[in-house]
């Protein structure tokens, strides 16, 4: 059985980020995505040149009318923006009583431009957060989360995760490619214990929509695998091999978007 994945989040015209990059990676995965706008935005690779937000009613009459006709199996939260907004997308996930959410706190683009009003993030914290089967959000979002300093060293991390758990999401995938050095470890933690999944840093310009693409695969492995550890184990390895074909690509001049087909499509 084909399962069916939504992504909840922004758009991105130049398809690097947003609910593009996540219907690529849940087709990828192989799952049937499905796709409920927050936000229209203008951007490319170089930044984003502005926002358009959808009414926080209309983002949830695009949800409940996913789940009145199709069986949802996993659903990846991404670009909220707003407090009101973020309200609206609860209020129908716990209606519909939805399956495997990850949530994607973000907050700021890789460009820098920040998506998410500083008033949000209590709405994020109180109504998102406690439905999640996992949160995945990186260094910098998650000092915000807990209104604390940012790690700078993997114990800080550890105890992050942990803090972050205690939020109410049921498990947190805590991202350390802010962390200096040649690596990027991620940690997974639950009520089990603490995961390290280790990662080295991608050479040449930065990456754009990686966040994106883990949430949202993260949730189509769950939908699949129905475990949290198999499925960030499998979500790490399908991003790192969509990091790795990057340069095959030739999109934009700035940040660089991942190869979510890279093992489908032929080289040269």
């Amino acid at each position: 059985m084909i399962k069916n994945v939504l992504s909840i989040a922004g758009s991105d015209p130049s398809a690097g980020a947003g609910v593009q990059t996540d219907l690529k990676a849940i087709a990828a995965n192989g799952a049937y995505g499905m796709a409920a706008l927050t936000a229209l935005t203008a951007q490319n690779t170089r930044g984003v040149k502005g926002v358009h937000l959808a009414p926080p009613d209309f983002v949830r009459d695009q949800i409940l009318t996913v789940f009145e006709d199709v069986r949802v199996d996993a659903v990846k939260i991404g670009m909220i923006a707003t407090a009101d907004i973020a309200v609206a997308v609860a209020q129908a996930l716990r209606d519909v009583r939805a399956p495997n959410i990850v949530v994607d706190p973000v907050m700021v683009a890789s460009s820098g431009d920040r998506l998410l009003a500083e008033d949000a993030v209590d709405a994020v914290r109180a109504e998102l957060l406690p439905l999640a089967a996992a949160i995945t959000p990186n260094l910098p979002e998650g000092a915000v989360l807990l209104e604390a300093a940012e790690p700078s060293n993997r114990a800080e991390m550890s105890a992050m995760a942990t803090e972050l758990l205690a939020l109410g999401p049921a498990a947190v995938l805590l991202k350390g490619g802010h962390l200096t050095g040649a690596e990027s470890p991620d940690v997974l933690a639950t009520p089990n214990g603490q995961t390290w999944f280790e990662g080295a840093r991608s050479p040449g310009r930065p990456i754009h929509g990686g966040g994106c693409t883990l949430s949202s695969t993260l949730a189509t492995q769950l939908a699949l695998k129905g475990e949290i550890v198999a499925a960030t184990e499998a979500a790490k390895a399908y991003v790192a091999g969509a990091i790795a074909a990057a340069d095959d690509l030739e999109v934009g001049s700035g940040a660089r978007p991942l190869h979510h087909f890279h093992a489908l499509w032929a080289q040269g």
